[in-house]
């Protein structure tokens, strides 16, 4: 009995990361690869050895790094390969830039803030939602409210509730940007 009970929580902890990580892995891998249908391949490989890796017991935290390092290794021998070398003038040059430790961490940071971000605005009512999300994509505020149908006091309401909201469910974002600031 502890077995199968142990066995689903795994199965719970396996399909709770991959529902949570697999889009910031498939675009942290595109940095590597510029070919985002070769990263999502690259990220099926490594969540195929998380699964047959016993890891999974281990905490969010040494899951993440499995997870990062592996998608990054698996990157970086695509971008070796033959295949790769063939498609690509890359040089050795620029594999060693973003085979770097700075250049792994700075990635990984920007994936985890944006996927932090990306969560938190989940959250919002849905006119903030949509509101936050052209204003993210640099539209004025007479653009969304032509967009939307609102008006444009509307529009800036919308973004002051949801600053609102938004600000203490990012407050730990900020130990991430300074961070990536000193990186």
């Amino acid at each position: 009995m502890n077995i199968i009970k142990k066995e689903k929580e795994i199965s719970k902890i396996y399909n709770e990361v991959y529902n949570s990580l697999y889009a910031s892995l498939c675009f942290f891998s595109n940095k590597y690869t510029n070919n985002l249908e070769k990263s999502k391949g690259i990220v099926q490989e490594v969540y195929i050895r998380l699964w047959n890796h016993d890891i999974l017991s281990q905490g969010n935290d040494a899951i993440k790094a499995f997870l990062y390092i592996s998608v990054r290794n698996k990157s970086l021998d695509y971008l070796k390969s033959k295949e790769c070398q063939m498609k690509n003038n890359s040089t050795s040059l620029d594999i060693q830039m973003i085979a770097s430790d700075t250049y792994f961490e700075k990635e990984v940071l920007i994936e985890e803030i944006s996927r932090l971000v990306n969560e938190a605005i989940k959250t919002l009512p849905l006119k903030c939602r949509e509101v936050v999300e052209l204003s993210m994509r640099g539209h004025q505020n007479s653009h969304i409210s032509e967009e939307l149908g609102i008006s444009i006091n509307t529009v800036k309401m919308q973004k002051r509730i949801a600053y609102k909201k938004l600000r203490p469910l990012l407050k730990d974002c900020y130990v991430f940007v300074l961070a990536l600031l000193t990186v």
